[in-house]
């Protein structure tokens, strides 16, 4: 025969088991609000005044910047289904023949719930990592090198970007400084990528 400490207990269950879904459904709301506003002052802060052209990076980062962002739009989508899911429900019906006691879908639909939530945080929380890492990169990564040319003016070659040409004289800036080059002393000229001298 029960006691009244085995009916307490039997009553605590119930009350548990009945309130678990809606305390999932309303953390996962919350969490739902607060990732949405994250990611909404992470794009915020991507507005700030930085480079914000992607091909102004060298060969192969601005790659990795896309990269990165699509990584992050995947990790996003993933993590807003999840967070959804576990805020507002499986899509879907159960079919009656399979449908199961109340106290028993209830706590299904929890666990599933707590699993989707837990995640959606960490794939909301790795697109976000994404973002930051791609907004860095593009504001700090090193820079494309602009094309420069190579004049033979005399006995001397020259390598430099151009600064300007004026009076007939081409301004060449280099590792050294800005050198004027005479044009009327200018043999040949030819653009490179680079002033690097070839290995």
């Amino acid at each position: 025969m029960a006691t009244p400490e085995d009916l307490r207990r039997a009553e605590e269950r119930e009350e548990l088991i009945r309130g678990e879904l809606p305390r999932i459904r309303s953390a996962a709301l919350a969490w739902r609000n607060g990732l949405g506003a994250l990611l909404a002052g992470l794009v915020g802060f991507g507005l700030v005044k930085g480079r914000s052209d992607v091909g102004q990076l060298a060969e192969g980062w601005s790659a990795a910047v896309g990269t990165m962002l699509l990584a992050a739009l995947v990790c996003g989508a993933c993590g807003a289904a999840l967070v959804l899911r576990a805020a507002h429900g499986r899509f879907g019906v159960v079919p009656l023949r399979d449908l199961p006691p109340a106290a028993v879908r209830a706590h299904t639909e929890a666990l599933a719930s707590v699993t989707a939530l837990r995640r959606g945080v960490v794939a909301t929380s790795a697109c976000a990592a994404l973002l930051v890492a791609a907004v860095a990169t593009t504001w700090y990564g090193p820079p494309r090198d602009e094309p420069a040319l190579r004049v033979e003016h005399g006995s001397t070659t020259t390598c430099g970007k151009v600064v300007r040409i004026t009076g007939g004289t081409l301004v060449l800036k280099t590792e050294s400084g800005e050198v004027p080059v005479p044009l009327k002393l200018l043999g040949a000229a030819r653009p490179v990528a680079s002033c690097a001298p070839k290995q």
